[in-house]
């Protein structure tokens, strides 16, 4: 079952190239400029949207193409972020959040619904996923909250220029929210649109141990 439109894998791969190559722009910019944080969350951004291709040509893992897009848009908007778009526009942080807590949402799912498959031990109840995957992505969040302080803490005692940073508790909060948000939305459509990339992977699992 599919609640939202499901792109074609030709689309993603072609909306994949183009925000690959709006990557390597930023960096190619980061570097002529001088701007460390461009190249750093450039290079991570292009990285992370590597990772489809990765699976599909190590490991023979087609992730689906909703999901892949969904992955290369969530690093794509938090580098646009980090090379000026945060300070512009307020809202574009929240946005971000929502997005990755979505995205770490997801993952949590998929996981657990690979090992309710592969276990017969295991049962995970419907109603346990909302509790769940807010957990995970609660979790998630304070452990990147206390990277960027710590990340903040780094620059306060070298003078380096971080790649993130925090912005003080009102922000820490408003993250937490946006964060809850993402999870909200796995909650109410993960199980219509991750259900298939579960079953795709415990089918993998079993043939590795096969």
């Amino acid at each position: 079952m599919s609640l939202l439109p499901r792109p074609s894998l030709s689309t993603q791969r072609r909306l994949t190239v183009v925000m690959q190559i709006l990557l390597v722009t930023i960096v190619v910019y980061g570097l002529l400029a001088g701007q460390p944080k461009a190249v750093t969350n450039g290079g991570i951004g292009l990285g992370v949207t590597l990772l489809p291709a990765i699976l599909r040509r190590n490991y023979r893992f087609s992730l689906d193409p909703w999901l892949g897009l969904w992955i290369t848009t969530a690093v794509f908007l938090h580098t646009l972020g980090s090379a000026g778009l945060y300070a512009q526009f307020a809202w574009w942080d929240s946005m971000t959040h929502a997005l990755s807590a979505s995205l770490v949402a997801g993952v949590g799912y998929t996981a657990a619904r690979v090992v309710d498959l592969h276990s017969d031990k295991i049962h995970i109840p419907t109603q346990f996923v909302f509790v769940y995957l807010f957990i995970v992505v609660l979790a998630f969040g304070v452990i990147w909250e206390l990277f960027e302080f710590t990340l903040d803490l780094i620059s306060a005692e070298t003078g380096l220029t971080m790649p993130l940073a925090q912005h003080g508790l009102d922000d820490t909060v408003v993250d937490m929210l946006y964060n809850s948000l993402g999870a909200l939305l796995v909650a109410l459509f993960g199980q219509a649109h991750l259900t298939g990339v579960a079953e795709s992977l415990c089918d993998r699992v079993w043939s590795l141990e096969a």
